[in-house]
Formats: C-alpha cells, sequence, structure tokens
C-alpha cells in the first residue's frame, strides 16, 4: 500500500507534540505537580508561569490524542490490507500487539514512567475485534467507551472543584532520586512502583478505545485522502475543532487546577481534532513544505523517535546524566524541547538517506512474523 504523506506529517507532529509535554515531567525529575496548576503559584503569578501554563493549553493530551488517532487509522488500514488479501483479522495483529506490549514494558522500565506504548498494545487487542463489526456497532462501543470516560472525568473534576484542587504527594522521594539516583536505581523504583505508575495508562482505556475506533472511522471516511472530498471534511474538522476546542482548552486557565484533568482528558481530545485539520491545511497550502517535509521523515520513524527523544531527555534532565533536571526557567525547557526536535529532524533525515526504515522499524519488521503464522503485513503500529 502507498505511504500517504498526510500520515507520516501528522505523526511526526504528534511524536514532537508528546514531547512537548512530557519535557516538564524530565525536566522537573518527574513530579507530577508541576504538570498541573498549583494553587500557590496561579499562571498570572509571573511570566515564567505563564509561558508553562500557556504551552500546556497547547499541547497537553492534545499531540497524545493525535498519536492515539493515528493508531486507530494504521489499524484500519491493516485491516483493509489484510481483507483484500484474504487473510483472517485480526489473526497475526495480535502479535504485533504483543510485540508492542513488550516495547512498551521495556522503554518503561529502561526509560520513561509515563510511557503510553502498553496501554496502545492492550487497547489495539480490544480493538480489533470491533474494528472488523459493521459501522452501527463500532459507534456503540464508541458510545460506551466515551460516555465511560466522560462519567469518570467529570466525577474527578467535581471532586477536585469541592476540595479546591489537589496534589500528588510523594513526588520528593521520585524527584530525589531522579536528581542523585543510579540509572539502575530508577528502573528498580519503576519496578517496584509498576502499579502506581501504571494507574493512567489503565485509566485512559476507555478514551484510547474511543480514539482508536474514531481513527479507523476517519480512515474510512477518506478524511486522509488527497481528494477534493478528503480535504474539504479536513478543513470543516479544522473549523468545528479550533472554534470548539479552543475556549474548551482555555478552562486550564481556571484557577486552582480544578479543571486541569478535565481539559488533558476531555478538552484536548476535541482539540485534537482541529490541529489534524490545521496541519493538513497547512500542507495542502505548502506552507513551510521544507519544515514539513521534515516532520515526515520523523513520522517514518515515528518509534524510533520516540524512544529517542525521550532517551536524550532522560540524559540531559537525570542525575544519571547531565542532571540538568530541577529548578529551571520555563525558557530554558522550551529550548532543550527545541533542540531536541532539531536533533531528531536531523537523525531521522540524514537515516533516511542511507536506510528505507528507521532501526527500531527495522527490528521491528524482523520480529513481525508471528511465531505461529506468516503474514504480510510488516509495518509498525504507528
Amino acid at each position: 500500500m502507498k505511504r500517504i504523506a498526510l500520515l507520516d506529517i501528522l505523526r511526526g507532529f504528534a511524536i514532537i507534540g508528546t514531547l512537548g509535554t512530557n519535557i516538564w515531567l524530565f525536566a522537573y525529575l518527574g513530579d507530577l505537580n508541576k504538570m498541573f496548576s498549583d494553587p500557590l503559584e496561579p499562571w498570572w503569578s509571573s511570566w515564567d508561569k505563564l509561558l508553562q501554563t500557556m504551552m500546556m493549553v497547547l499541547v497537553n493530551g492534545k499531540f497524545l490524542g493525535l498519536l492515539t488517532l493515528l493508531f486507530g487509522a494504521g489499524m484500519e488500514m491493516k485491516r483493509q490490507k489484510a481483507q483484500r488479501e484474504g487473510y483472517t483479522w485480526p489473526g497475526v495483529y495480535i502479535w504485533t500487539c504483543v510485540l508492542l506490549l513488550i516495547d512498551g514494558l521495556l522503554h518503561y522500565t529502561l526509560v520513561m514512567e509515563y510511557d503510553v506504548l502498553m496501554s496502545y498494545a492492550i487497547t489495539g487487542m480490544i480493538v480489533s475485534f470491533i474494528i472488523n463489526r459493521s459501522r452501527r456497532f463500532i459507534l456503540i462501543m464508541m458510545g460506551i467507551a466515551g460516555g465511560v470516560h466522560l462519567i469518570g472525568i467529570t466525577g474527578i473534576t467535581a471532586l477536585l472543584a469541592l476540595e479546591s484542587g489537589s496534589a500528588f504527594n510523594g513526588m520528593d522521594t521520585i524527584t530525589g532520586l531522579y536528581a542523585s539516583g543510579t540509572w539502575w536505581e530508577q528502573v528498580m523504583f519503576r519496578l517496584s512502583n509498576f502499579g502506581f505508575f501504571r494507574t493512567e495508562s489503565i485509566a485512559i482505556i476507555p478514551l484510547n478505545v474511543f480514539l482508536f475506533l474514531l481513527g479507523a472511522l476517519l480512515m474510512r471516511a477518506q478524511i486522509f485522502s488527497d481528494h477534493d472530498s478528503g480535504r474539504l471534511k479536513r478543513r470543516n474538522l479544522m473549523i468545528v475543532g479550533l472554534a470548539v476546542g479552543i475556549p474548551l482548552n482555555l478552562l486550564l486557565l481556571v484557577p486552582g487546577g480544578i479543571m486541569d484533568l478535565f481539559v488533558r482528558y476531555i478538552s484536548a481530545p476535541v482539540l485534537t481534532l482541529g490541529y489534524l485539520g490545521l496541519i493538513a491545511y497547512m500542507m495542502n497550502k505548502n506552507i513551510f513544505p521544507r519544515l514539513f517535509n521534515r516532520f515526515g521523515e520523523i513520522g517514518k520513524m515515528a518509534l524510533s523517535c520516540y524512544i529517542l527523544q525521550n532517551i536524550i531527555a532522560s540524559a540531559l534532565f537525570y542525575g544519571w546524566g547531565l542532571g540538568l533536571g530541577g529548578q529551571l526557567s520555563s525558557l530554558f525547557i522550551l529550548l532543550v524541547w527545541a533542540s531536541i526536535c532539531v536533533i531528531l529532524m536531523i537523525f531521522s533525515h540524514l537515516w533516511l538517506r542511507r536506510f528505507r526504515q528507521g532501526p527500531i522499524e527495522w527490528v521491528w519488521r524482523k520480529l513481525s512474523i508471528s511465531p505461529a503464522a506468516k503474514d504480510t503485513s510488516r509495518s509498525t503500529p504507528m
């Protein structure tokens, strides 16, 4: 199947966009409280806090939502390929999810405790049995998954409002370890606290199911096609997504952090659709073509770049590396984020000049033959 350039570009944006959120976790040595509004330090208290808050308004949860949508779109492409070539579905796709689960476990253990790949692997197994059903059944499952997620997040938001916000306890232990502990001590700490660190990955499965299925339906509706109808649909998606998503995400400015979880898990996916349409619109208008080509190259090596950016950030901020983490200015953190983005662009550009796929994608291709059966689908889930 011919690669869809727009999908690669969107993946590239999604990869560096997720780093735009995670970079604060690295920079503040795993302190979750720095990711959310601090009642003692509101966003208007300083230019530094304002800069961080506006960055969160723009990226927090939005590009993770985009990445999740694209996983669903990629699954639908594989399902269509299996259907054309007469292969049983989900069949060997389950093996792909097992590989992703192993990859996620390794990434969680060795690099980053808030890795999302394990959650995607479990979601993929669930959705693979839904995606081959009728559109009506898919919409019903989307309604159930979305409803469960909405009720859960709304309930938590109501509790936060009653308690006038909340803070994560025990962060001093984490920041102390990441500031001065060895890499091996951090690995053992993640394994010892597996349940705590995997809470979000489990809690977001209903949202993941919803977005996977939405991505699959967008693929069926030819949203990503280069035809006039596809461009029109993306334009409408951009208008509606931005018009509704921007006001919803400005709820992050509500004092006390009351709306933080609501924005990350409810408002953000709405703005994700607007970003999808906006990026596609800029691509069609040939705005910054060279820059978009670099994003496309990152997208072709999405898994490699995702892992690499987290390794680089760990080495820069954690005590076993350069030890830059701690009380840093927001401007410095954003400059580091931009620098890592440039490194990813250079790396992916030079790599793809010599090789057809990224290093992790190459390994994936070699391993993607099921131990029990062969399949022609050898691409990574991204």
